[in-house]
């Protein structure tokens, strides 16, 4: 369990961009989180695995305290997988290194069951073909989709994902989200920061909706879609669908 408790963001005490978000994230669901530009989403999910550090307030994984600088970050980060925007690949590895070079490095795994399980993983994603390819080589569906092989190679208990479509044409955006709906309900929980709407309404089990740096509504989502309660949550809605 993922446990958010008054969590805080602000900038050389000027620019506020969290205020006070509470929110328990449960075991195996797939949680979409939603919103206009600025209005903290991106924050929100870096603070969950310290890529940015909160300016007060708690973050727990599984009762160990994220935020406590006494916590190894390094061993929360195996547990708690990140996907970014811009891929972020390794650009002179090719695509079974980018996935494999991790579990070689941090979990001390022999190359032939690095390579073995790195394989697996890039057919999982429909990257069988892309063993050798470097990212100049491939597609940014293709770069998005070897990005989500590696998250997964560590076996995160938690994938977190920062608008993993927002670098992709119509085409490669659904080609993610395809394997972004194969992923869920496996026994992961995922989290994901995203503009689209038919991705929340489909596939999530909840919509985060924030606005402002703050948590404004959270339901199932076929609740919020159908029936959302606030009413900046019902304009948000009118201006996207």
């Amino acid at each position: 369990m993922l446990k958010v408790e008054h969590l805080y963001k602000e900038y050389n005490e000027q620019v506020k961009v969290l205020f006070d978000v509470n929110f328990t994230f449960e075991d195996g669901k797939t949680y979409a989180i939603i919103g206009s530009s600025g209005g903290g989403k991106s924050t929100f999910i870096r603070c969950l695995n310290m890529l940015e550090v909160p300016t007060t307030g708690s973050i727990e994984l599984d009762g160990v305290k994220v935020n406590d600088p006494k916590t190894n970050l390094e061993e929360v980060r195996t547990k708690m997988g990140m996907v970014f925007q811009n891929f972020n690949l390794f650009e002179h590895m090719n695509a079974l290194d980018n996935v494999t070079f991790a579990l070689r490095k941090v979990r001390k795994m022999s190359k032939e069951d690095a390579e073995k399980k790195g394989k697996e993983l890039l057919q999982q994603v429909g990257l069988g073909h892309r063993y050798d390819s470097y990212p100049h080589q491939m597609s940014g569906g293709e770069k998005q989709r070897c990005a989500i092989a590696r998250a997964l190679a560590m076996d995160p208990e938690v994938l977190l994902f920062d608008e993993p479509t927002s670098a992709l044409d119509p085409e490669m955006t659904s080609e993610v989200l395809k394997v972004l709906q194969s992923l869920s309900h496996k026994g992961m929980t995922m989290i994901v920061v995203t503009h689209e709407m038919n991705f929340a309404k489909e596939v999530a089990d909840e919509v985060i909706y924030m606005d402002k740096g703050k948590i404004v509504e959270h339901s199932p989502a076929k609740e919020f879609f159908e029936h959302p309660k606030t009413e900046r949550a019902q304009e948000f809605l009118a201006n996207m669908i």
